[in-house]
């Protein structure tokens, strides 16, 4: 399946019998004209260029995906400052958010061409693309930094092949969506499906950058892909941040809290998702370090949060040596510019807000509190 649009059906039909929870009549009839419409129209558009792909670019076929790395950590961890520092240094290539949403080499390079044109025309366009941007993120760059030209997960290649965390926030239905646990509980013919399609379109992000860059990656849904991933790409490199679970769950906890209201979903839905976002995230935490050392032959960073706050550049420095990348003097002139801050161990989110027991968070993580010498006192 090597040039083919990969679909999942099964995840696909499940969506669209979830619309039919939803309440309010104007926003029923618009999710099913999306999930009916416009998801198949866009998908069936991406299967047709992805299949033109290496017909129009002959380079595709010799391009290989070479010693990725991989941002893997729970969300609020560090996972963006991480990757967008890394993202400075010129060797790497990376998928910007409005590229995530169309996966075929065709498709970005013609989107390029015509904003490459628009520029030459006085930039009309893009005025009015950075107004839309304006207005889809203003509101949530004090939870998480985005935008349309910004860098960001790449996991998110997989939106329209229904395979990718995507969904989850559009659908707070945790318990019938699982787009998290691949390592454990996807079937293998599925599992291996996804990610072929995943390095493919990683194939066609190099053509697009530059063959002889190396990809990088952040997307906190891969902490349950690990295994995949090193099966997928067997010389990858992992950098995984870690920061004290009091303040990541809830504080990832707020930031979908925040994402569904903006949709106006219910307090019902938004609470019963809650329990299964705290208990996914002890396997956040848990799995890529169970992975990864199982596979010591694997470079890996482990990158402790407060570390990299009050340290940035000698934090970067220790990750290039660990995982075995060179850095370059335009990286070297970008870390000079980040200035460590104080951190402090206190969060913005209390646990009782979100149901949260300190006990319980302790006692699952236990081995890893050891480890970094999380406080466990200091909790609202």
């Amino acid at each position: 399946m090597k040039n083919f649009f990969y679909f999942d059906f099964r995840t696909w039909w499940t969506l669209v019998r979830l619309v039919r929870r939803e309440q309010n009549p104007a926003r029923r009839r618009r999710q099913y004209r999306t999930m009916c419409v416009v998801v198949p129209a866009m998908a069936l558009l991406h299967a047709v260029t992805f299949a033109l792909d290496p017909i129009f670019f002959p380079s595709l076929r010799h391009t290989e995906v070479r010693q990725p790395v991989f941002v893997v950590g729970h969300a609020r961890s560090g996972t963006t400052y991480l990757h967008r520092m890394m993202a400075n240094d010129p060797q790497f290539s990376y998928v910007l958010l409005w590229e995530m949403f169309f996966p075929s080499l065709i498709e970005k390079k013609l989107l390029r061409t015509v904003l490459r044109w628009d520029q030459r025309l006085g930039g009309r366009l893009r005025r009015r693309i950075d107004r839309l941007d304006e207005r889809l993120f203003s509101k949530s760059q004090s939870v998480h930094e985005s935008g349309l030209f910004a860098p960001e997960e790449d996991e998110f290649l997989l939106t329209m092949s229904c395979a990718s965390g995507f969904w989850v926030v559009q659908y707070p239905y945790v318990d019938e969506l699982d787009f998290y646990y691949l390592d454990d509980r996807w079937p293998a013919a599925k599992r291996d499906r996804v990610m072929s399609f995943y390095k493919e379109c990683l194939r066609r992000q190099l053509v697009l950058n530059g063959p002889d860059l190396t990809h990088l990656s952040k997307a906190p849904v891969h902490c349950g892909r690990v295994e995949s991933l090193i099966r997928t790409f067997p010389d990858a490199r992992f950098v995984v941040p870690v920061r004290n679970p009091y303040e990541t769950i809830p504080s990832f906890l707020k930031l979908m809290q925040f994402a569904y209201s903006a949709r106006k979903r219910s307090d019902s839905d938004i609470r019963a998702s809650f329990r299964y976002f705290a208990d996914s995230s002890y396997h956040y935490y848990q799995h890529p370090l169970a992975v990864l050392d199982a596979h010591p032959e694997v470079p890996s960073a482990i990158v402790d949060y407060s570390d990299l706050v009050t340290d940035p550049a000698g934090t970067m420095r220790r990750v290039y040596d660990e995982v075995g990348l060179e850095m370059g003097p335009e990286q070297q002139k970008a870390l000079a510019g980040e200035k460590g801050r104080e951190y402090r161990s206190g969060h913005t989110y209390s646990l009782e807000e979100f149901g949260l027991d300190a006990d319980e968070i302790r006692t699952r993580l236990a081995p890893l509190f050891d480890r970094f010498g999380w406080e466990s006192g200091n909790v609202d």
